[in-house]
């Protein structure tokens, strides 16, 4: 998938049905199972587009330039297998005593009842991540894998347990599969 012709030139295949565009400093990926964007202006690499291949070649031939065009490689194939295949987290829901409930409220996961708290905590759900709740499952699924894992990540900030020994009080939700497909 990825080829070096120049030493610190990096070409990126774009499968069958996906595309991509650049317009600016962002570029755009587009799938079977939709799209995403990426605004590149922070990363100081040269990303061209040309028919079914994305190329990116740093500024300089500093060792510095070369690992951040490494890093936006690595992105851009990240972006091309969200389009392609996708990213899906699974969370368990951890609770000792109190019966915790989990529900989709709009674009925030609200949990009621979480170590018998009257009030409940929230989490945001990211970009178009689609969560299901299956018993004590959370499964996230998404095109962008940033996305994904931030949502799967504010999910276990918002249940974090404190001012309490967290090897005694292990209530929580919990990341404990990651698929890659």
């Amino acid at each position: 998938m990825v080829s070096s012709t120049d030493e610190h030139l990096h070409e990126l295949d774009l499968p069958e049905g996906v595309k991509g565009t650049l317009e600016g400093r962002t570029l755009k990926i587009t799938g079977p199972l939709g799209s995403v964007a990426k605004n590149l202006w922070r990363i100081p690499v040269n990303v061209k587009v040309e028919k079914s291949k994305v190329q990116i070649t740093p500024y300089t031939k500093k060792k510095r330039d070369v690992v951040t065009a490494n890093t936006a490689t690595s992105l851009i194939r990240n972006m091309i297998h969200g389009v392609t295949k996708g990213f899906t987290y699974k969370l368990k829901v951890v609770f000792a005593h109190f019966p915790v409930t989990v529900r989709v409220k709009g674009d925030t996961i609200v949990i009621e009842n979480f170590m018998g708290e009257r009030s409940s905590r929230t989490s945001k759900i990211l970009g178009d991540c689609k969560v299901a709740i299956e018993g004590d499952d959370i499964i996230i699924k998404g095109v962008s894998g940033e996305d994904v894992g931030q949502t799967a990540a504010n999910l276990e900030q918002a249940t974090k347990v404190k001012r309490k020994d967290q090897r005694i009080f292990l209530d929580g939700i919990y990341v404990y599969e990651k698929i890659r497909a």
